[in-house]
């Protein structure tokens, strides 16, 4: 069981930088050996992959709309991930999960085992 918690959402100019951060915490499986992934839902829309990391931080993916402005990290020490936002639109604006996996990064929702509540970014234009 892993529980994971969103933040550093809020509302940014367009053009601005956003960084978000997902602690991770609860027993069993220690964090370095889970997937990180950032996901999104816009209003009326699906949710969406952004992002994801392997354990080791040493392969990312991105989702075609935020690959050259937004970069994934994590900080296993920390157990905590990052989505580091820049050059950010309107079309950005959504709640971003963090969720998380065992295995390799994957950009399929249904695949990942454990979510966050979610944080709000809304981008004004």
């Amino acid at each position: 069981q892993v529980q994971l918690v969103e933040s550093g959402g809020g509302l940014v100019q367009a053009g601005g930088s956003l960084r978000l951060s997902c602690a991770a915490s609860g027993p069993g499986r220690t964090f370095s050996t889970y997937v990180m992934g950032w996901f999104r839902q816009a209003p009326g829309k699906e949710r969406e992959f952004v992002a994801a990391i392997s354990w080791s931080g040493g392969i990312t993916y991105y989702s075609d709309s935020v690959k050259g402005r937004f970069t994934i990290s994590r900080d296993n020490a920390k157990n905590t991930v990052y989505l580091q936002m820049s050059s950010l639109t309107a079309e950005d604006t959504a709640v971003y999960y963090c969720a998380a996996r065992p295995g390799v990064p994957s950009a399929k929702r249904h695949e990942y085992e454990y979510w966050g509540q979610g944080t709000q970014v809304t981008v004004s234009s």
